[in-house]
């Protein structure tokens, strides 16, 4: 049973391309994705419902694979899968299989998150180095002739959350950094929350193959999209305890403070190069790399 007015509910289609990558593929990240996304709202995962869309041909062994894949996701994440839906396509209506996932979920007790909470002296807070599932991605689609040892970051985070949510006397906003990365969701909380952010490009945690990639195609990896980081703002007197949680977890070891909430140029976020020189990081444009979940 969930008491009045801490019920959670999210949904989202999946339709990545190409459909499996290394460290996952497209039915690990259906539920890795509404899971964190309840996790976000303070929500421990319950149920989910998810439903096929899969085009005519697609190999059984493949689809029994992305089922697999789904159990053992949903398992390690504490959530049930009660109902589901599958349709076929004709060939060419879909490309391989698409998946929507729905979710409910308990917010716990006192929890309250959200984009317009933070505040001025708050610390800005990833869970772990930038860019990886992004990058996957691009690589996998084997366009631009690129070989480089990747894997998505694609992971569920309940477990994550719960542990900073008891750890920490107060967190004010948790967000997946999934499409548009970790930039784009500083620049949302900057406007959501009318303040300004300032963050250290040194402390931004980079794996060195994808920020090799990067540098080769001119990508600012904090524009790539994670699969499997937050960020989190939350006083500065509670960073400490979150960090050190946060580092004894399963996928968020790398965690670190990236930046601080300020009162200075609402709605812009500012980058501090490794030179020391002070640059308002670029605004989001156009979605960088389509299809990546």
């Amino acid at each position: 049973e969930v008491e009045a007015g801490r019920l959670a509910m999210s949904t989202d289609g999946f339709i990545v391309s190409p459909y499996e990558f290394p460290g996952g593929n497209v039915g690990k990240l259906s539920i890795c994705g509404t899971v964190n996304d309840l996790a976000c709202m303070g929500a421990e995962p319950l149920y989910l419902t998810c439903a096929f869309v899969i085009e005519e041909g697609f190999p059984m062994d493949k689809l029994k694979e992305i089922a697999a894949a789904m159990e053992k996701t949903a398992a390690e994440a504490g959530v049930r899968i009660v109902a589901g839906d599958t349709k076929v396509a004709g060939k060419g209506q879909v490309d391989g299989v698409f998946i929507t996932t729905t979710g409910i979920g308990r917010i716990k007790e006192g929890v309250r998150t959200g984009g317009a909470l933070a505040k001025p002296g708050d610390a800005v807070i990833v869970t772990g180095d930038v860019g990886r599932h992004g990058c996957t991605i691009l690589l996998a689609r084997n366009e631009y002739g690129i070989e480089a040892d990747v894997d998505s970051d694609c992971a569920p985070l309940w477990g994550a959350v719960d542990s900073v949510l008891s750890a920490a006397d107060e967190v004010h906003v948790i967000r997946d950094a999934t499409r548009g990365g970790v930039g784009t969701v500083l620049y949302e909380i900057a406007e959501q929350s009318n303040v300004g952010i300032k963050i250290s490009a040194e402390s931004v945690p980079v794996d060195d193959a994808v920020k090799g990639v990067c540098g080769m195609l001119g990508l600012e990896p904090l524009y790539l999209a994670c699969e499997g980081r937050l960020v989190i703002i939350a006083p500065q007197e509670d960073a400490g305890r979150i960090i050190e949680v946060l580092r004894q977890g399963k996928y968020t070891s790398g965690a670190a403070v990236i930046g601080e909430i300020t009162d200075e140029m609402p709605g812009k976020v500012v980058m501090t190069t490794e030179i020391g020189a002070e640059t308002l990081l670029p605004q989001p444009g156009g979605e960088l790399l389509p299809r990546i979940c």
